[in-house]
């Protein structure tokens, strides 16, 4: 038998896969039949699954030699498939509001203790914003960020944030949770929120929620201004353009007791 070149890590991830797609075939399977069937050593083929067991990813009916999916696969495949629809649906809208304002608008989700961008409208203005699909920022100095957590009970967000340091990009950007819980509960009230040139000095940036079926935000849509073009006499108008995005995004994806 030819000696494996790759390392380990690679060769581990490969097994993984194999044993995922091998179960994927078959409903059930012995750890013996599976060793032989990928060529494994029966010793190995069991502590990959003891571990795949413990994630959640496989089962095993009591203490019998079977092993099958669970549905963490597919829960996880889905999730991926509800945002592939949610940027296809915020795309129209935020295209409305990039018509209407000429200003960045972007989209934004919860991912591992920060905000990433999954979707985008670049503004139409020399001078604007810098950002990319995939670019992941801060949630406590972010407009986006302040909205995904805003719904999030007190437990949560301090959670969510224990192992990050609050960075001061500019004089403006909160300093700790505390500062960041007194500021959720004035999110929650108005149902928008604001990020005054925290993440970067001369950017402003206002955001709204988008809502999935059950009620729980999924994203948040903003639009980003330099200072020097944000007047503040329209604010009222620019929140009004973000919440009736956010609502009709929603109502799509089934939610329909939109906060505003």
């Amino acid at each position: 038998m030819q000696k494996s070149t790759q390392p380990e890590a690679v060769s581990s991830v490969l097994k993984v896969f194999s044993i995922l797609q091998a179960l994927g075939e078959q409903k059930e399977i012995g750890v013996s039949e599976l060793s032989q069937r990928l060529m494994m050593s029966k010793a190995t083929t069991y502590r990959f699954l003891q571990t795949m067991k413990s994630l959640g990813y496989i089962s095993q009916e009591g203490e019998a030699d079977k092993y099958s999916l669970t549905l963490k696969l597919f829960e996880l495949g889905a999730k991926s498939l509800e945002y592939v629809d949610l940027v296809s649906l915020a795309d129209k809208e935020m295209n409305c509001i990039s018509e209407k304002t000429n200003e960045a608008v972007h989209l934004g989700a919860l991912d591992d203790g920060a905000i990433i961008y999954i979707h985008k409208i670049d503004s139409g203005y020399n001078l604007r914003m810098q950002s990319r699909i995939g670019r992941r920022n801060p949630l406590y100095s972010t407009a986006i960020g302040k909205i995904l957590l805003s719904e999030r009970d007190e437990s949560f967000v301090r959670q969510v944030l224990e192992p990050v340091e609050f960075v001061k990009h500019t004089d403006k950007t909160l300093e700790n949770v505390d500062q960041l819980l007194a500021e959720l509960a004035y999110v929650r009230e108005r149902h928008f929120a604001e990020d005054n040139e925290e993440q970067e000095s001369g950017l402003r940036c206002l955001a709204a929620p988008v809502y999935d079926r059950f009620g729980n935000i999924i994203a948040g849509l903003s639009i980003s201004f330099p200072t020097i073009r944000f007047d503040e006499k329209r604010m009222s108008y620019y929140v009004g353009l973000l919440q009736q995005a956010g609502k009709n995004i929603s109502e799509q994806l089934g939610y329909h007791q939109y906060p505003v």
